[in-house]
């Protein structure tokens, strides 16, 4: 097994174009990488550019049991188009239930660490699980999505796994022109007016002139548009979501 590229190779990778670092990547990790996505149109796009360098790519999902249906029809889409059977990744059902039952189905709603239980239960848990049988995963992180992301690198070795971001340092434009380009299959909801796509209830179209995605919790004040997967929330939140967390933790063992 290769060990995580060094300081060196990090740096050089930083300054790779997309292409260049997922042929590095598919050959450095081969079937322990794979990329992650909810089937927007970043990680459409890479799913597009690694088809086009390997024919064994490995692409998962978070399927949180929340996800519209539009976003299953392009499991399917990329079934047909790429023949790649997209890995399904679930929450822990006893969890989940014990969530529900202390909470309720919509506790999002309520306040920021509800809402970030949530996230972490049906998409931070899933993903960490998923991990444990890979080296390295991409994901379709941009830096001008979110000031959140402002800050993205391209390759970040977190916990002995590699990270890798390849279009961090794209723009909006050049994601449409590479899609135009290559006739990439897009999500059917962009046509519906969505910029960003998530979970049913927690996902909506955004305004004329709205950030990229102030369609995701949009009922939140000054909280991070990120759900945990990418970034984790910070000081009291934090805090708090570690009590509601090992509370579940603790009924569902009941």
């Amino acid at each position: 097994m290769n060990a995580a590229p060094d300081l060196t190779e990090i740096e050089r990778l930083e300054h790779a174009d997309a292409p260049e670092l997922l042929k590095w990547a598919l050959a450095e990790f081969g079937h322990s990488l794979a990329i992650a996505t909810a089937f927007q149109a970043e990680g459409m796009v890479i799913l597009d550019i690694a088809s086009r360098l390997a024919r064994d790519v490995r692409v998962f999902t978070l399927d949180t049991g929340r996800l519209p249906e539009e976003t299953y029809r392009m499991m399917e889409t990329v079934r047909e188009r790429y023949g790649i059977a997209v890995e399904t990744v679930a929450p822990d059902a006893a969890e989940v239930e014990a969530m529900v039952r202390l909470h309720g189905p919509n506790l999002f709603y309520r306040d920021v660490p509800l809402r970030n239980l949530c996230c972490e239960v049906r998409k931070v848990r899933p993903l960490e699980r998923k991990l444990r049988e890979l080296r390295a995963w991409v994901t379709g992180l941009r830096r001008d999505q979110h000031d959140s992301r402002s800050e993205v690198r391209k390759v970040e070795a977190i916990n002995g796994k590699v990270k890798l971001s390849p279009l961090a340092d794209w723009s909006g434009e050049r994601l449409r022109e590479y899609i135009e380009r290559h006739d990439v299959p897009m999500h059917p909801l962009y046509a519906a007016g969505y910029s960003s796509i998530g979970c049913t209830p927690c996902t909506r179209p955004v305004q004329q002139g709205e950030d990229e995605r102030a369609g995701r919790w949009w009922w939140e004040q000054d909280a991070a548009k990120e759900c945990g997967i990418h970034f984790t929330p910070e000081g009291k939140a934090e805090r708090k979501l570690d009590v509601l967390l090992s509370e579940i933790l603790e009924a569902q063992r009941r």
